[in-house]
């Protein structure tokens, strides 16, 4: 039988049997030994193996900020973050009101339209969690001659 397990953000797992238990700071073996003295009276084979998925994920962050890319995070990221992890806004170009993101989820394309310079300005509370390959983009300002 395979199971996967997420390790909680205080480092815990919380399994069947046994309850909660201390993953973070451990080595996968270690982690394996300690399962199986946890799950040892359960077992008909004293057979277990722990292994370690990442939960790393990409977006990508194009159009004026300073290091357009990937931006890859093992966290929940949003739309602000992504921004600075990309250097930030491009303040001779950017308009903050109209960011984009794509979002494609294998049978959908949605569009959201963010207005980060409400966000800045602390007009806009609202905190736009980016998913898995999400696309990020700052448009220019068109400047009027």
């Amino acid at each position: 039988m395979n199971a996967i397990q997420a390790i909680r953000r205080d480092g815990k797992l919380a399994l069947a049997l046994v309850g909660e238990v201390q993953a973070a700071g451990m080595t996968p073996a270690d982690l394996e030994k300690n399962l199986l003295e946890l799950y040892g009276p359960q077992l008909q084979t004293k057979e277990l193996t722990v292994t370690l998925e990442s939960s790393a994920f990409p977006v990508y962050v194009t159009g004026a900020v300073l290091k357009p890319g990937k931006v890859v995070s093992d966290h929940p990221l949003t739309a602000m973050e992504a921004i600075s992890e990309a250097g930030g806004f491009d303040m001779n170009k950017a308009d903050l009101k109209n960011i984009r993101v794509i979002r494609n989820d294998g049978t959908k394309t949605q569009y959201f339209t963010l207005n980060l310079k409400a966000y800045i300005a602390g007009k806009n509370t609202y905190i736009f969690h980016l998913k898995p390959s999400d696309i990020l983009f700052v448009p220019e300002r068109f400047v009027w001659f």
